[in-house]
């Protein structure tokens, strides 16, 4: 009988994609795959660590693993493990440690486990900071049915003060383009009409390579947009300093590249930056904006703020805030500056209460809240093309859903049999309404 393994996803896309890759690894190594929720002989949880919150939410995954199957194989991999000194050796509820670029094994490790009948506990860790392989990873089909989010880049040179992240993912390592390209034809042999490109610093995609075989980003993306079957190319978060006059205009040459861009920010205030170690000043940072304002009609700029950043005065974070609302994002992911230890800002003095990063951060997401009202309201009586993806109950009533170039999630409801059948297909959609934007 076939051993039952359950999966559970931490953290950003990166995580989401390795995770699903792991569960391919799985099907193919005869597992049986089902819900975390279930009996499982295997419980493969991928961590996260990107705050101190990720961390907890780590360990309880692992712990509530073990709770629901204490004879279970308890697999802890990813971030948290590989950024901790001990790689999480003294947690009892852990019987494998898989560290970052070693998730390709997983099935050869499980293997050699139950073969070797352990009773205590098996690390499998690089030192992540000195390694310059791609850990090659892949999947012919992901959980979504429309859309397909690919990695094609692992790690960071970038060394953000409150960033803990280079530590557990080592330096910049970029996926060949051949590679990405023929999983892209894969999955739009499978129907896949969207994909989004996804890495720890996807800016960075290609300065590893070496000179005989150089690649950016830009290269990648116009490989992608010439693979048959995909219809939309969407990017994960960019650099700024990737936004130039030249790379907005030739995507804007592609017509498959949605007019979506997270820009991260962190701070608007040139102070924070620079104790952050972020390399632009906010000038440079409008500047970017506007080039991508002057190569796509009303764009969807979103981004990342940090609220209470050591050192962060009143005076600091009225200056961030002020930024923020002239740049006028249609959304901003807003997190409370959390302590790294580790990172160079773990260790700066200065350090902000909980209770103002609260306010602060409570303060930005009303304006979240009025801005992205007030982008949604600029498409009233405009004409989109939605790419439907599923079927909701709201309401009481059933509706289609799916997301506009923009990203914009939008809802038509299932009058006759005619909307259910509109899955995977791209249609254009009159907005008359602001009931027909969900969150």
């Amino acid at each position: 009988m076939a051993r039952k393994a359950a999966l559970h996803n931490l953290g950003c896309k990166v995580n989401a994609y390795e995770t699903e890759a792991m569960q391919e690894l799985l099907e193919e190594g005869g597992y049986e795959i089902v819900p975390f929720s279930e009996r499982a002989d295997v419980y493969v949880i991928n961590t996260c660590s990107v705050t101190n919150m990720a961390d907890r939410k780590s360990r309880q995954m692992l712990h509530r693993a073990k709770k629901k199957n204490p004879e279970a194989v308890i697999v802890a991999a990813g971030c948290y493990v590989q950024a901790l000194v001990d790689g999480g050796g003294q947690d009892e509820n852990i019987d494998i440690i898989i560290g970052n670029n070693k998730k390709k094994d997983l099935v050869r490790i499980l293997e050699e486990y139950f073969a070797k009948e352990h009773t205590g506990q098996v690390q499998e860790l690089i030192d992540i900071g000195h390694t310059h392989e791609y850990e090659e990873l892949r999947l012919s089909r992901t959980a979504e049915h429309t859309r397909a989010y690919l990695k094609v880049q692992d790690g960071c040179n970038q060394f953000c003060t409150y960033c803990i992240i280079p530590y557990a993912r080592g330096r910049v390592r970029s996926r060949k383009k051949q590679d990405v390209v023929a999983e892209v034809t894969e999955l739009a042999g499978s129907g896949y009409r969207e994909v989004v490109l996804t890495g720890i610093h996807l800016s960075s995609y290609g300065v590893d390579f070496a000179d005989g075989e150089k690649e950016n980003l830009l290269t990648l993306i116009q490989a992608v947009h010439a693979v048959e079957g995909i219809e939309r190319i969407r990017l994960g978060s960019l650099e700024p300093g990737i936004i130039t006059e030249e790379f907005a205009a030739a995507l804007s040459k592609m017509p498959k590249v949605c007019p979506h861009f997270h820009l991260s920010l962190q701070s608007g205030c040139d102070a924070t930056l620079k104790r952050m170690n972020r390399k632009y000043s906010s000038d440079e940072y409008y500047d970017k904006c506007r080039i991508l304002r002057k190569y796509f009609v009303n764009p969807a700029l979103t981004t990342d703020v940090i609220v209470g950043f050591p050192k962060e005065t009143e005076e600091e974070f009225k200056i961030s805030r002020e930024f923020v609302d002239k740049v006028y994002f249609y959304e901003t992911h807003i997190f409370k500056y959390s302590r790294r230890k580790g990172t160079k800002a773990a260790v700066m003095d200065g350090q902000v209460p909980e209770e103002v990063k609260t306010l602060r951060s409570n303060e930005l997401l009303l304006l979240d809240q009025k801005r992205r009202e007030e982008y949604e309201s600029s498409w009233m009586g405009k004409k989109v093309e939605v790419l439907f993806e599923e079927v909701i109950s709201r309401d009481g009533r059933e509706y289609i859903t799916g997301h506009t170039r923009e990203y914009l999630r939008i809802a038509v409801p299932c009058e006759g049999k005619e909307q259910y059948n509109w899955t995977g297909q791209i249609k254009e959609i009159e907005i008359v309404d602001n009931s027909q934007f969900i969150h």
